[in-house]
């Protein structure tokens, strides 16, 4: 069979090309934007279903901060209709695009709930799991089904919204999505910390977060330790000042950047911009207690020196960038991991090392069992993003 394309354009369509798939064991690559589909094991599927014309807001709610909206409708999108009524989507999805070799706004909402996605609000407001109130779609035995709703306390049986987020498209292919929003900050303001340490950036951080400041972001690039405050200004004002006089200690010189400045600099932290990754170099995502950190960092440095890093999540997310290797040295990144609890994500590397090495974390046997049984509920064929992960 001659490798092509299927487009459905509304549910119905979506669930007879399921359908016609499983009755002829044909596998699908399914995409939406396509922005991420250099993202994960290459896949060898007999056709690609591409749902970005099942697009478009189907109800938009401001005053109950919900928006549904249908799988292929890009973020842009999206996030032009909320700013329109100053809302946002709190759990900051990333524009990953430029970073894989794409054009920014490619990416859809979908995507970002299917790789359970977040910007640097995750500490304060979750990740797109925790966003998503409820979704239909069809899954691998040609089913249109649902889950949840449009409020958060919709939710009878199983919750699989929590399921689904961060699948990468294996268990079921949506149609529609709803998901909480939130108002945007009147102000956002962000006091920089200058010359520490990556210890001593984390060890700032965390005093940051854990104090009553109400901090909504927290990431080390450089040499510049940057923390977020949002809100009304008088408040933001009080707490900015209490931070200064939390940390007046750490030796750090201080300073700060004003809304405009503090957006473009978190968009960029959002979407990676500050790792600066030559076009050929390995990218790894790695997620860890925020102080075990610098020392993973550390044993990676080690080994190989021209590493560049930088730290979301007040250090509980790294982003590495290495000179390219054939194995995309990822037993050195995930024996740098070691006993942390910490795992490792290989973003971007070229085609032939992404099919030879992991690139999720490597499962125990009893999650493994656990996984393939719930890919066995949903698509016993193996219809859908057959590969990708595993």
């Amino acid at each position: 069979m001659a490798r092509g394309t299927i487009r459905p354009r509304d549910a119905s369509e979506l669930r007879q090309a399921v359908e016609w798939a499983l009755n002829d064991g044909v596998t699908l690559d399914v995409r939406g934007g396509g922005s991420k589909v250099d993202l994960g094991k290459p896949m060898q599927c007999d056709q690609v279903l591409d749902v970005s014309g099942i697009s478009g807001i189907v109800d938009y709610a401001p005053e109950e901060l919900v928006v549904t909206l249908r799988a292929g409708t890009p973020m842009r999108e999206v996030e032009a209709l909320l700013a329109q009524r100053n809302q946002m989507l709190a759990f900051e999805p990333p524009d990953l695009g430029p970073l894989l070799g794409r054009a920014p706004g490619e990416g859809t909402l979908v995507g970002a709930v299917m790789g359970n996605f977040a910007g640097p609000r995750r500490l304060s407001a979750g990740s797109a799991r925790d966003h998503l109130l409820g979704f239909s779609g069809v899954n691998g035995r040609a089913e249109a089904f649902k889950s949840g709703g449009r409020v958060m306390k919709n939710v009878t049986g199983y919750d699989l919204s929590k399921l689904i987020a961060g699948s990468w498209g294996t268990l079921a292919v949506l149609d529609q999505v709803s998901v909480k929003v939130l108002p945007a900050p009147d102000q956002t303001r962000t006091l920089l910390l200058r010359g520490l340490d990556d210890t001593a950036a984390v060890k700032a951080m965390c005093a940051a977060m854990g104090s009553p400041h109400e901090v909504s972001g927290a990431a080390h690039v450089g040499d510049k330790t940057a923390l977020r405050i949002e809100g009304v200004a008088p408040s933001v004002e009080a707490r900015l000042k209490g931070l200064r006089e939390l940390l007046a200690t750490s030796g750090a010189a201080m300073d700060e950047l004003g809304t405009l400045e503090s957006r473009t600099f978190w968009r960029e932290v959002r979407d990676v911009a500050p790792l600066g990754a030559a076009a050929d170099a390995v990218v790894w995502r790695l997620s860890c207690p925020p102080t075990e950190g610098p020392a993973i960092v550390a044993r990676i440095r080690a080994q190989r020196p021209a590493v560049k890093v930088f730290y979301d999540w007040s250090g509980g997310l790294i982003w590495l960038a290495l000179p390219p290797t054939a194995d995309a040295d990822h037993l050195l990144v995930r024996a740098a991991l070691g006993t942390t609890g910490g795992h490792g994500t290989l973003i971007r590397a070229p085609e032939v090392t992404r099919a030879s090495v992991p690139v999720f974390q490597p499962q125990s046997s009893a999650l493994a069992a656990l996984a393939a049984r719930v890919k066995e509920s949903f698509d016993p064929k193996g219809l859908f993003n057959p590969g990708r992960m595993i």
